[in-house]
């Protein structure tokens, strides 16, 4: 007995221990698991070198029960091949052999990202306004701050110590590169996010492209650097990162996530809320958090269309192992 527990609570191959979990009763380490509800295999995923450890026959079949169900409640789908899913089922990670009858909804954690924001600034500003109330007090013990001076440093405090946060997080520039104004021919080399709101979005088929008006050639919706692809992907997410740098609300987010579902995914969501060019300002608060989570979609969902398709090479070493371990003689289809 005791051999059989230490093979499900080290990875069989780099020997690190697997991280305890709660989320089931029958299995609680790892925080990535595997499973095939047909076969009946049970796997452990390795976080540090990413095998995968097969979980003795005899400690399974409770596992797998409680495994299945809590998919079927609590599953999120990430992404699929034909043959693997990758889900979210509370705190776990689980690759489900074959399909899951689940939407693929990753967008949707995105959403817990404006959130952590929100608290994370609302810290901040305690700091600073902490921060400024020492500094005065430390000021009038000594006579060196007036009351007006006083009245400047609390209400200027909080923005400091949030916009240097901000600062740091993403410096000046949103984009930098090679482009050129397609009018005049001048270069055109940088984004500032100062400059935000003389970008223009719009959309085409399923995903942003991204305008910025010349400076020489002034406001036009049809002229200046254009970007698009990834390109203008990641433009689009760092200019609405830094917009959204407070985080947004939790009803804000819930009117977000509603707006997705009825523009129906959020694939579909650009066209729905860009129908024709729009700067920052014109998008809408709700439009605008709608839009950071679909184009964070776009970019997390092609991250993890290739970590599943990795996901799957994986299954079919170690399902052909499994065969072996487990003494059958199952053709595995190609």
């Amino acid at each position: 007995m005791q051999i059989i527990m230490s093979m499900y609570r080290k990875c069989l191959v780099c020997d690190r221990d697997f991280a305890s979990n709660d989320a089931l009763e029958h299995l609680d380490r790892g925080r990535r698991v595997a499973y095939d509800p047909v076969k009946g295999r049970l796997w452990l995923i390795c976080r540090a070198c990413s095998r995968w450890s097969l979980v003795p026959m005899e400690s399974r079949w409770e596992a797998l029960e409680e495994l299945e169900k809590l998919v079927t409640d609590q599953g999120r789908m990430l992404s699929s091949t034909d043959n693997v899913a990758l889900m979210r089922a509370g705190p776990l990670e689980v690759v489900r052999v074959g399909r899951a009858e689940l939407r693929e909804e990753a967008w949707w954690r995105y959403g817990q990202e404006l959130r952590r924001r929100k608290e994370r600034f609302r810290k901040l500003s305690v700091a600073g306004t902490v921060g400024a109330a020492v500094a005065i007090g430390s000021s009038w013990a000594t006579g060196g701050l007036s009351f007006v001076g006083a009245w400047i440093l609390w209400e200027s405090a909080p923005g400091l110590v949030t916009g240097g946060a901000r600062l740091l997080r993403f410096g000046r520039t949103a984009w930098r590169g090679q482009g050129e104004c397609t009018r005049c021919g001048r270069p055109i080399h940088r984004i500032a996010y100062s400059n935000r709101q003389n970008v223009v979005f719009r959309a085409v088929e399923d995903s942003v492209e991204v305008l910025v008006f010349c400076p020489f050639c002034g406001v036009d919706d049809e002229r200046g650097l254009q970007l698009r692809g990834q390109e203008a992907n990641r433009a689009v997410r760092r200019l609405l990162a830094y917009h959204h740098f407070a985080g947004a609300s939790e009803g804000r987010v819930d009117r977000a996530a509603r707006l997705i579902e009825a523009a129906g995914g959020p694939e579909r969501l650009p066209s729905r809320i860009l129908s024709r060019p729009k700067q920052l300002d014109q998008v809408g608060r709700v439009g605008r958090v709608a839009l950071e989570i679909a184009v964070h979609e776009e970019h997390e969902a092609r991250l993890l269309s290739m970590e599943v398709a990795e996901l799957e090479a994986h299954w079919r070493r170690e399902e052909e192992l499994a065969r072996i371990m487990d003494g059958e003689l199952t053709i595995l289809p190609r």
